[in-house]
C-alpha cells in the first residue's frame, strides 16, 4: 500500500495529548477526520505525519507548539472594563467573543476571568504555547 502524497484526501482517527497526558481532542467517539493534504487546514507536524503513513497504519507524533498553533503572546490577553462590554452581554468563563484589534481586524477571544471591574479576554488560540502529541491512524485515502 502506498503512503498519500500532498493533494490527497484521507481519513485519519486521532487522539491528541499534552504533556501532562490531558487529551484535548479524540475522533475515538465520531467519524474520522477527513482533510485533503497540502491545503493548510490542518497543522503542519500533523499533515506531514499522515504522510508517512500506510492505510491501517498508526503513528504518535510529538508537535512542538511552534509547529501547532504558534508561542502563547502575552499581549493578546487584556484586560476589558466593564463598561466596554455591550450592555446585553452576561459574560461567562470560556465563553468565545468577537473583538476589535486596533488595526481593524476583528479576533476572536475566549474569557478567562471575569471581575467586578472588568473581564479578561484571552486572544490567543487555546493551545497555543504547548507541545502536542497525537496518536494517528490513516484510516483511508480517499
Amino acid at each position: 500500500m502506498a503512503s498519500p502524497r500532498i493533494g490527497d484526501t484521507v481519513r485519519v482517527h486521532y487522539t491528541g495529548t499534552l504533556d501532562d497526558g490531558t487529551v484535548f481532542d479524540s475522533s475515538a467517539e465520531r467519524e474520522p477526520l477527513e482533510f485533503t493534504i497540502g491545503e493548510g487546514k490542518i497543522i503542519p507536524g500533523f499533515e506531514q505525519a499522515v504522510l508517512e503513513l500506510t492505510p491501517g497504519g498508526w503513528k504518535t507524533t510529538r508537535i512542538p507548539a511552534d509547529e501547532a498553533y504558534g508561542p502563547y503572546h502575552v499581549e493578546m490577553k487584556v484586560v476589558a472594563p466593564r463598561s466596554a462590554l455591550p450592555a446585553d452581554l452576561n459574560p461567562h468563563t470560556g465563553e468565545m467573543v468577537e473583538m476589535s484589534h486596533p488595526d481593524g481586524r476583528r479576533i476572536l477571544a475566549r474569557i478567562t476571568d471575569i471581575s467586578e471591574s472588568g473581564v479578561t479576554l484571552d486572544g490567543n488560540h487555546p493551545l497555543a504555547g504547548k507541545d502536542l502529541t497525537f496518536e494517528i491512524q490513516l484510516v483511508e485515502i480517499v
